[in-house]
């Protein structure tokens, strides 16, 4: 909870900060493919996330009819 606090208390000039000196860190290169990276992990976590909530009788067997582990 502290986090969130301390989160919102953020300014735009300290928001500028940080982006300057990820700039200076990572450069310019290699800004896109991290939030590259970034985007797609956050895609298959939606996914994921879809496919938890889907009933059991719509997902996908994992085993096949008869077989047993």
């Amino acid at each position: 909870m502290n986090f969130l606090i301390i989160f919102l208390e953020l300014s735009p000039a300290h928001i500028f900060i940080i982006l300057a000196a990820l700039l200076l860190l990572f450069g310019g290169k290699k800004i896109p493919e991290l939030m590259k990276g970034l985007g797609s992990g956050i895609k298959e976590f939606k996914n994921a996330a879809k496919e938890d909530e889907k009933p059991a009788e719509e997902k996908p067997a994992d085993k096949k009819e008869g077989e047993t582990k």
